[in-house]
């Protein structure tokens, strides 16, 4: 029973997490809604992680911290920079212009950008002559096909949830077209943003193997470069209140369970298993995205979506096997290679 939970717990791990991103989703674009600044949304919430975090860091993590370099700390600096300050505020800028649902939609390029940033470092593996291997190209493929349908094709609407109080607009003016098309960009830059951190974050782990005190020290300088920058491009102090509201809302949400959860339950996945494998779980919070919208925003379903989804969690569940025999096959070259140094 043991042995069959430690096997099932990153896959439960990475499931919760995209049920985590699809809260933020809708949470986040209420508050933008409402007029909040992403800006200063991105540096509340690292601060919030880092507050939260560092006492857990500070005491479980006492012994097995190790010595701080100029290497690491540099390391740390562009994780700060590459996931806190530039993907977050691509992204909230993005979903401004767009939807939450888009903006889960567009996050489903991070398999594919991750997978061939793993490739250029050797991270990850390809043998054209294993099925297994082969497999985890044609799963990021069949994910990516999913995420098009999505996007492009949209079909009849599906009134799962029905509300009198739903307003649809059916015209679509060249103004939004075009800010359409400038919040997928900024959301396209962001994500690939987000490969980088999660490519970096492996690379630093080997250096730093401490998950808790990484997530604190990068929310940290998240805050701080993320504070400069806000100070930059925002000079308007009055951003920067919160009430009891959407607003207060998304920054304790995001900070607590979409920066310092994330960072910490991803940091351990990826030493266990490896940044592929972490980013092949994305797509799920597409669905999970589209579902709460429905419900929440009242925002229709449409038959794409549906399709869209149907490919998306074959396409995840090809990657997810591929990695699965691909971790059973690595281990059983390294016992190989122990037996024959033995011998």
């Amino acid at each position: 029973m043991m042995k069959l939970m430690k096997a099932v717990k990153p896959y439960l791990a990475m499931v919760s997490l995209q049920f985590g991103y699809a809260g933020m989703n809708v949470i986040n674009k209420v508050a933008l809604k409402h007029g909040m600044n992403h800006f200063v949304l991105a540096v509340y919430r690292h601060l919030v992680a880092t507050l939260v975090i560092a006492p857990f860091a500070f005491f479980l993590e006492r012994d097995a911290r190790p010595k701080m370099t100029l290497p690491i700390f540099l390391r740390i600096t562009a994780l700060g920079f590459l996931e806190p300050v530039i993907d977050q505020n691509l992204y909230f800028q993005g979903m401004k212009y767009t939807s939450a649902t888009l903006a889960s939609v567009t996050a489903n390029a991070v398999p594919a950008i991750t997978f061939v940033l793993a490739l250029i470092f050797r991270l990850e593996k390809v043998n054209v002559k294993k099925l297994h291997s082969v497999a985890k190209v044609i799963g990021t493929v069949i994910t990516a096909l999913g995420a098009m349908v999505m996007t492009l094709y949209t079909g009849p609407a599906i009134h799962f949830v029905k509300s009198a109080g739903a307003i649809h607009h059916g015209n679509t003016t060249e103004s939004d077209k075009h800010n359409h098309f400038i919040g997928i960009l900024f959301m396209l830059g962001g994500i690939s943003c987000w490969a980088g951190f999660i490519i970096l974050q492996s690379f630093t782990l080997k250096k730093y193997p401490a998950e808790l005190s990484l997530t604190v020290l990068v929310c940290l300088m998240g805050t701080v470069e993320g504070a400069v920058v806000s100070l930059i491009f925002e000079r308007d102090m009055s951003v920067w209140k919160l009430g009891f509201n959407s607003k207060l809302l998304a920054v304790a949400y995001s900070g607590v369970v979409c920066s310092g959860i994330t960072y910490f339950v991803q940091g351990v996945v990826i030493r266990e298993r490896g940044p592929v494998f972490v980013t092949s779980f994305t797509p799920l919070c597409m669905i999970i995205t589209a579902t709460l919208e429905a419900i929440v925003l009242k925002e229709l379903i449409h038959l794409g979506s549906i399709l869209g989804a149907m490919l998306i969690v074959i396409g995840l569940y090809t990657v997810v096997w591929g990695k699965s025999k691909d971790m059973k096959s690595t281990s059983e070259e390294s016992i190989m290679t122990k037996d024959e140094s033995l011998n």
